[in-house]
């Protein structure tokens, strides 16, 4: 750690290089996750400024909801299923009525509609819902559990749907826009400076192992699955044994033939 040296204080401890080096470096990953907090801070109270309502109010495109269907609205479970609805229902918004996306096809790029279901929970969304009682008992027993395949992860996947989505239909309106978020620049002129610090490239590493880091395990990557019989491969070293074996048993009875 160093030597001791005697100061009109007391006596204190002269640090070495590779001490001071680490004193350093802590205090730097202290500065980053203070820097961090704070930035944490600052992005809900811009979130959380009250809205300024508009003078003119302007359209920008359409948006695409989902609302009760004409029969169900007039049904006695018009209430339980208007809020249910509430809970699940997804919106899109578009430039145009078509609500069309670009795909590849035969070399050429053409236009599709875009697909739009109601939201579907996740195993940890589901269990996180349960636990805030998101749901009533009633209303869970309109969602059905679904293992989906992943292609990006190679694993399978457990989610949570509504099983009667008939009662429910798209519907488009314009998007009109009523009021605005104002800008407070003693906000904005903080974060500036917490992302000039916490941007450099020379603090992407403390950042990742140190403060946003994890354990990453490997069987997350493990396959949750086994494959069938016929596409397992026999490896060489048992082919090899078992063609020895094979030979020596001819043999064996070979000779016992000859001998007899």
């Amino acid at each position: 750690m160093g030597n001791l040296y005697i100061t009109p204080e007391g006596v204190s401890r002269l640090r070495n290089l590779r001490s001071r080096k680490r004193i350093a470096q802590t205090d730097h990953e202290k500065f980053l996750r203070t820097c961090i907090k704070r930035q944490k801070v600052l992005f809900k109270q811009r979130r959380e400024l009250p809205l300024v309502p508009l003078e003119k109010p302007y359209q920008k495109g359409y948006v695409r909801f989902f609302v009760l269907r004409e029969d169900v609205r007039q049904g006695k479970q018009a209430d339980f299923f208007e809020t249910l609805l509430e809970k699940i229902n997804t919106y899109q918004y578009a430039d145009t009525r078509k609500f069309q996306k670009k795909k590849k096809r035969r070399g050429k790029r053409v236009y599709i509609a875009r697909k739009q279901e109601l939201y579907t929970f996740s195993q940890w969304e589901w269990e996180r819902a349960l636990e805030r009682g998101k749901f009533t008992q009633k209303e869970r027993a309109y969602f059905a559990r679904i293992e989906c395949f992943n292609r990006q992860k190679d694993r399978f996947e457990i989610h949570y749907e509504f099983t009667e989505a008939w009662r429910f239909e798209l519907r488009v309106k314009p998007n009109m826009i009523t009021h605005y978020r104002p800008v407070d620049i003693v906000i904005e002129r903080e974060l500036a400076e917490l992302d000039k610090i916490i941007d450099n490239h020379k603090n992407w590493g403390t950042i990742t192992h140190k403060i946003y880091g994890r354990r990453n395990s490997w069987n997350q990557y493990q396959k949750r699955y086994t494959p069938k019989e016929k596409y397992k491969r026999t490896p060489l070293k048992e082919i090899t044994a078992l063609k020895y074996h094979t030979s020596a048993m001819e043999i064996a009875d070979m000779l016992l033939e000859v001998s007899l």
